[in-house]
């Protein structure tokens, strides 16, 4: 296994830095991050990859993430939506999980060896697509898509 040694202070000012507000809590295993973006008009961009569509995101996306689990692909980074207060998910809000143990064969894209800086940049590059390119959920499950065109609830055809 591979023991990250993560700290929340940087984690945190990664979100301020992006204009997000956050809480990030130390779990032995992982780091819980709950960002809001408040005042923002647009949802976070967080989209449904099997809606036609939304093909041109797709095209665009530089994170994946498995709809049934949350995982975002490649990285040790997991997600969740966020409810408000009537219970409905929140357009603007994302809970998500940092790993901070990992099997010793973990690598990130481009077969480099994972080390803090590295899931740093990961997750700031992350929380970049989500603010400004687009992050596609693939597949239907526990994860519901914040934007793009149609209704993640339509029927396939």
């Amino acid at each position: 296994m591979l023991l990250l040694e993560l700290e929340t202070d940087v984690v945190s000012s990664i979100c301020q830095e992006l204009g997000l507000e956050c809480d990030v809590q130390d779990g032995g295993r992982h780091i819980l991050v709950e960002a809001r973006a408040p005042g923002r008009q647009a949802p976070l961009l967080l989209f449904d990859a099997q809606d036609p569509g939304n093909l041109g995101w797709f095209a665009r996306s530089q994170f994946y993430v498995n709809g049934q689990n949350g995982g975002v692909l490649q990285t040790p980074i997991s997600i969740a939506n966020q409810r408000d207060s009537s219970g409905f998910v929140s357009p603007s809000a994302i809970r998500m999980a940092i790993a901070k143990e990992l099997p010793a064969t973990f690598r990130i894209p481009g077969r480099q060896p994972v080390s803090e800086q590295m899931v740093y940049g990961v997750f700031q590059n992350f929380l970049n697509a989500l603010l400004s390119t687009g992050v596609a959920v693939c597949g239907t499950g526990v994860i519901k898509p914040l934007a793009g065109r149609g209704e993640s609830n339509a029927p396939r055809g």
